[in-house]
């Protein structure tokens, strides 16, 4: 009877520890390291000593992977040759069963077994570690060290067998980075569901990941709506242009844009006028920043620091100027729109009651995909278009008039009004699905 108990005893103690070695697996593997970074830099050890497992899990997975092995080998063992032997006795008794009482008692007890293994020593321990894994891996991490460390050359042996193997089959080493910028968007997607994130924080977040994408042709002020200072100009036409304007600074160009020689602070100009002698406009203006039309925003708003110059004009290959951009530009693009009390009357999104959308045709392209749930468009890796009207325009390949419409996966895109040759105004609605027909 004694003998009994100790082995059932020792069974239980072999499906405890397979529960630990699986769970410290789960838990070291499941364990975010940016976590673990942070509890090692705020002095705990075993954060160190855990995170040192996460980086370098091979040894550690192995030896933790020999145990089980063991575990598994002894459970069985114990299990069929002992407790069965002494269940059998026990089954004969019952003169129905006395014919498959060898059968019957290894049946039961692989059966109990199994069940406890699979509870106590898989899946309860797995939940537990999954619960809460960075407590869970820097409680285990040292004992699980000094194991790797005891079973090393059995480690070493079974690590290039399993190398050697791989080099068979042609399988090689993951290049991938350990955490990609999707995986970072999906996790401040899954915080701002959750409450961790306020919503704002969220989408400011996914403009930053969007803005090291964009071309500063995406963001820039166009050549057509920049208003300027002609320096042919008499001094008080200049003055009402300065006066006229909500902008604080004007470029000052001879004759044309594409003669420009220099930014002018329009309160400086003023200052100039109300003292005892006016200035020569020249000597009031600064040196312009000129970047390139393909140039990447975040490399803009380096420049922008560097310089100390916060306007820059965007040429072309050619030398012409296409546009301008400011800092502030670069801010709302971060931010979100920062209208002023003008703008804000007309909205550039307009959710109607049918359902449908009147946008404006200056829309960026990447806000009217996250407005429809859109992941690309046609040829939009060409960089062709960046705006709402630019898609357009692109689609149908000439300058539109009023009511010129087109249908794209499902959506019916109609020109509603035109500024000139801009378009100002598109409509946008879902398709109407046909009736199913009768078999």
């Amino acid at each position: 009877m004694i003998n009994a108990v100790v082995e059932i005893v020792l069974i239980l103690v072999l499906i405890v520890a397979n529960g630990i070695f699986s769970g410290s697996e789960i838990a070291v593997v499941s364990s975010r390291k940016i976590r673990l970074e942070q509890l090692a830099e705020q002095g705990n050890g075993r954060a160190g000593a855990a995170l040192r497992l996460a980086n370098a899990p091979n040894d550690f997975l192995s030896a933790v992977q020999i145990g089980i092995t063991l575990i598994g080998i002894l459970s069985g063992a114990v299990g069929g040759a002992t407790l069965a032997h002494r269940l059998q006795p026990l089954i004969a008794s019952v003169p129905a069963l006395r014919a498959w009482s060898e059968g019957l008692s290894v049946a039961v007890v692989v059966g109990i077994i199994t069940y406890l293994s699979l509870v106590i020593g898989e899946l309860l321990p797995k939940r537990i570690a999954l619960n809460n894994p960075e407590a869970v891996a820097c409680a285990v991490a040292r004992p699980m060290r000094w194991l790797a460390r005891w079973t090393a050359p059995l480690v070493r042996v079974l690590g290039f067998s399993t190398q050697v193997l791989l080099n068979l089959l042609g399988i090689r080493n993951s290049t991938e980075p350990d955490l990609t910028e999707e995986e970072i968007k999906a996790l401040i997607r899954q915080g701002a569901e959750s409450g961790v994130l306020e919503e704002a924080e969220h989408e400011m977040v996914q403009r930053v990941f969007r803005l090291g994408d964009r071309s500063i042709r995406a963001i820039m002020t166009p050549r057509t709506e920049i208003c300027w200072l002609d320096l042919n100009l008499p001094r008080d036409q200049q003055l009402e242009l300065v006066t006229g304007s909500n902008h604080s600074r004007l470029p000052v160009a001879k004759g044309s844009l594409d003669a420009c020689i220099g930014i002018l602070r329009g309160r400086h100009l003023l200052a100039s006028e109300l003292s005892d002698s006016p200035a020569d406009l020249k000597k009031l203006l600064q040196p312009p920043l000129y970047i390139t039309e393909s140039a990447r925003a975040l490399n803009v708003i380096e420049q922008f620091r560097q310089t100390g110059v916060h306007i820059a004009l965007v040429t072309d290959e050619y030398g012409g100027i296409e546009g301008l951009v400011t800092l502030t530009d670069l801010m709302e693009a971060i931010v979100g729109d920062l209208p002023s009390a003008e703008d804000l009357e007309e909205p550039q999104i307009i959710r109607r009651e049918d359902g449908s959308w009147l946008l404006d045709g200056a829309l960026d392209i990447s806000e009217f995909k996250d407005l429809l749930q859109r992941t690309s468009l046609p040829d939009e890796a060409s960089g062709s278009f960046h705006t709402l009207g630019g898609f357009v325009l692109h689609v149908l390949g000439r300058v539109p008039r009023a009511a010129d419409h087109f249908s794209w996966e499902g959506l019916r895109f109609e020109v509603m009004d035109m500024d000139g040759k801009r378009i100002d105004k598109v409509l946008v609605a879902a398709l109407a699905q046909p009736p199913p027909q009768a078999d």
